[in-house]
């Protein structure tokens, strides 16, 4: 399969097959790396790598996969660059292209990654914005894959807000390959209609079912996968704590959830979590609302049915897939 100089913006942008061949080259890359078998065939390409939000698993995994692939990586923050402000967008995209043979963004409103794309002559691809996070979904279908052994027919429940990056983009997945999607929250925090009718007739195509409920206890039966995310997104003002946790605690994944989805079971979270009082946010929520875990108990997190590092490792090894296809040897 050919995605030589295709950009990574959402996958609403690719085929089933064109996701399952990345899931699959990462898996090969991965084995290769187990068994120290060097894989360095992009040497003296180059990537720049743009954060307007900070990062650990995102930017790690592609610095240690362009390194891995024999790129050269530069990182590029807000102080650092002119990307918005005294450099349109336009020209930031034009001159990278001319200094790079591909372009990551992380930041802000979707709006920005596709107008990088627009006039970059290299590929760009989504670090994670709003509206949608591409590269965390190949690494959550490999993961789900090595403990599942199969990705089709998985039911997975998303907890939480599912308004936005993660819940939209494991709609569109689990639609794209055949998966059952249940977003588990209340009404207020269901994804926007209009991509939940867009994902219901991919999943009309593939056999993914798309169902959106308040009950916990029967959207949780039977998850191979429940999945959640922090309750407030980077970026957003303090003050939302409070609304959040009000309305959000009844859907927190805790023991009573993971016994009632049964023992196949696994969670799932894209990182960082706040299920200990072992941070600075971890601090300030206790002693602001009196607790000690937020979305996930530190129960769960802790607990063998949890595979969030297992995840956490796949997206270097996804990304790699990824920046490989669509730069090309």
């Amino acid at each position: 399969m050919n995605l030589k100089g295709r950009d990574f913006l959402k996958l609403l942008d690719f085929t089933p097959e064109e996701i399952l061949y990345l899931v699959d080259l990462a898996a090969d890359l991965k084995a290769k790396k187990k068994q120290g078998i060097l894989h360095d065939t992009l040497r003296g390409k180059n990537v720049a790598l743009i954060f307007e939000k900070t990062s650990t698993r995102t930017r790690c995994s592609f610095e240690v996969a362009a390194h891995d692939l024999g790129m050269g990586a530069t990182f590029l923050d807000p102080k650092q660059c002119q990307l918005g402000k005294k450099e349109s967008l336009a020209d930031t995209a034009r001159v990278l292209s001319r200094m790079f043979d591909g372009i990551e963004y992380r930041g802000f409103g979707q709006e920005i990654v596709d107008e990088l794309a627009k006039y970059a002559d290299v590929p760009v691809w989504n670090g994670l914005t709003n509206e949608f996070h591409p590269t965390q979904m190949l690494a959550d279908v490999l993961t789900i894959k090595e403990h599942f052994g199969r990705i089709k027919g998985i039911k997975l429940v998303y907890m939480g807000d599912a308004r936005y990056n993660m819940g939209n983009s494991l709609m569109v997945v689990c639609a794209k390959l055949g998966m059952h999607f249940v977003a588990c929250t209340s009404e207020k925090y269901f994804p926007e209609a209009a991509l939940v009718e867009q994902c219901q007739a991919i999943a009309a195509e593939t056999g993914a079912t798309i169902t959106l409920t308040e009950d916990v206890m029967e959207g949780t039966k039977g998850a191979d996968v429940i999945y959640t995310d922090v309750w407030v997104s980077m970026g957003e003002p303090d003050e939302i704590w409070e609304e959040r946790i009000r309305e959000l605690l009844p859907y927190q994944v805790n023991k009573a959830v993971m016994d009632n989805a049964g023992p196949q079971v696994r969670f799932m979270h894209c990182l960082p979590a706040f299920h200990d009082l072992k941070t600075e946010v971890g601090q300030e929520i206790k002693a602001k609302f009196g607790l000690d875990e937020i979305e996930v108990t530190d129960e769960v997190f802790e607990s063998e049915q949890s595979i969030v590092f297992d995840e956490a490792e796949n997206r270097m090894h996804t990304i790699k897939a990824m920046m490989l296809a669509t730069i090309g040897e």
